[in-house]
Parts: structure tokens; C-alpha cells; sequence
């Protein structure tokens, strides 16, 4: 492909995340879900897309009564009219929702009462509506069961039978886990130090000609993977960065 031929299509998603701008594409991929949130790509030809154009990618008729959100980068629901143009250059959105209903979505906060018109609820407009302070969070009241910590980035699904129970409380302590040798370890920041590691793989106290050797991979810093030597150390993410450390002993 020539460099000045236009990409077969460019992702919105990812451009978002990597913060550039779109290039210029045959199409644009955007998530898409009919109801619920079950979203799934589809391509639109248009940077500018009609919300016709939108509900049509994901053959839905829009004589249909459906009504269309697009989903902000803040978690905000924003209506968007057939006849509308929603620039996906500069909206900050890449996931929408169409839903066939004019029905009210009942939930409680706080055991407050609030009827919500969408079939889905942004964590973001929770935090929004509970008005938590530094240190608070929102859950999602799970009986019987541990309470689901709801996260600003999270989507949650109202169209499940019974109406939900959200309560706010203390934010838990966040922990991480990592894999040091094969086993899993938890730590409590995010980032960790070769010295740390070297004594969750290796604990106690090491002989004067002890060499230690580590490389690590799937980390949330880049580069994602490499090798650590004494003094440095790496962000982790929630779940899944992985060390291998291997000891020397010099004669």
C-alpha cells in the first residue's frame, strides 16, 4: 500500500487510548450494542456519521422507534438524534447504545429511589449521582455475596430483572497481583522494585556472592516486558504482570 492510500479502516477505540487523531480510512470502526451492552464492532463509512447511519450499521431500522446514546469518555450518555451528525474526530466517543423502550429503569443509591431512562448506567454517573467524597466508592449490593466495587469506567446492565441496590462506602485498599517464579504474590502499589520481588521469589537473607537475574512481562510501564536490574522497578498491573528470577551463587 502506498503511503498516501487511505487505511482500510481505522479503529476510534484505539485512537482514543493512544490519543492521536483519526487517519484517514476507506471506514471507522465503532462498538455498537442493540439493548444491552453487548457490544460489537461495526464499520462506518463516514468520520461524521447521521445516528440513522449508526442504528443502519447495525441493521436496525430507524423508523423503528430506537433511540441511540453515544458513550463519552467521561461515561456520560449523550442522546443522539437520527438526523444528528456525531463527529467521531472530536466527540471522545467510540461505543454506542440503541434501545427499543420508553421505559423507566428503577435503582436505589444509597437507598434513595431513582428511575433511570437508559438501559444501562455509567459508573461515572453513579459517583455523579452519589456525590462520594475523597476515599469513597459506589458498590453494587450483591446479596448474600461480597459487594461488587463499581469502578467510574464500569457500565452496568438495568435491564436484568429486580431492581438494583447501590450503596457507597469506604474505597478498599488496592491490591496488586503479580506471578514471582510461577506463584502468585499480592502487593499493595503498583509499583515495584527489584529488591521486592527478588525477596518475594527468594525471602530472607542471601550469601555476600549472591547474583540475582530477572526479566518480567505483561507489566502496565513500558516497555511491557524486558529485563530489571537491581535499583529499578516497573508498574504492575491489577493482575497478571509475571517475574522470572533465577539466583547465583559466584564462587
Amino acid at each position: 500500500m502506498k503511503n498516501d492510500e487511505p487505511l482500510e479502516y481505522d479503529d476510534v477505540g484505539a485512537a482514543l487510548r493512544e490519543g492521536r487523531a483519526l487517519r484517514p480510512a476507506r471506514s471507522y470502526r465503532i462498538l455498537v450494542a442493540q439493548g444491552d451492552l453487548s457490544f460489537r464492532p461495526v464499520d462506518v463509512a463516514d468520520p461524521v456519521p447521521l445516528g440513522r447511519q449508526i442504528l443502519a450499521s447495525v441493521g436496525l431500522d430507524p423508523r423503528g422507534g430506537f433511540s441511540l446514546f453515544a458513550i463519552l469518555a467521561s461515561g456520560d450518555f449523550e442522546d443522539l438524534r437520527l438526523d444528528e451528525p456525531f463527529d467521531l474526530r472530536a466527540r471522545g466517543a467510540e461505543r454506542f447504545v440503541a434501545f427499543q423502550t420508553d421505559r423507566d429503569f428503577k435503582l436505589t443509591l444509597d437507598d434513595n429511589q431513582l428511575a433511570w431512562g437508559k438501559p444501562a448506567i455509567s459508573g461515572a454517573a453513579l459517583y455523579t449521582l452519589a456525590k462520594v467524597g475523597k476515599g469513597q466508592a459506589v458498590f453494587l449490593e450483591v446479596r448474600g455475596g461480597e459487594d461488587r466495587l463499581i469502578s467510574p469506567q464500569d457500565l452496568i446492565d438495568l435491564t436484568a430483572p429486580g431492581i438494583e441496590r447501590f450503596i457507597t462506602g469506604p474505597m478498599p485498599a488496592q491490591t496488586f497481583e503479580i506471578i514471582v517464579n510461577a506463584r502468585p504474590r499480592v502487593v499493595n502499589d503498583k509499583r515495584v522494585t527489584f529488591e521486592q520481588v527478588v525477596q518475594l521469589a527468594f525471602p530472607g537473607s542471601h550469601e555476600p556472592n549472591a547474583v540475582f537475574s530477572m526479566t518480567y512481562r505483561h507489566a502496565a510501564s513500558k516497555p511491557h516486558a524486558g529485563e530489571l536490574g537491581a535499583g529499578g522497578s516497573v508498574e504492575v498491573k491489577e493482575k497478571g504482570t509475571i517475574f522470572n528470577v533465577t539466583k547465583t551463587v559466584q564462587s
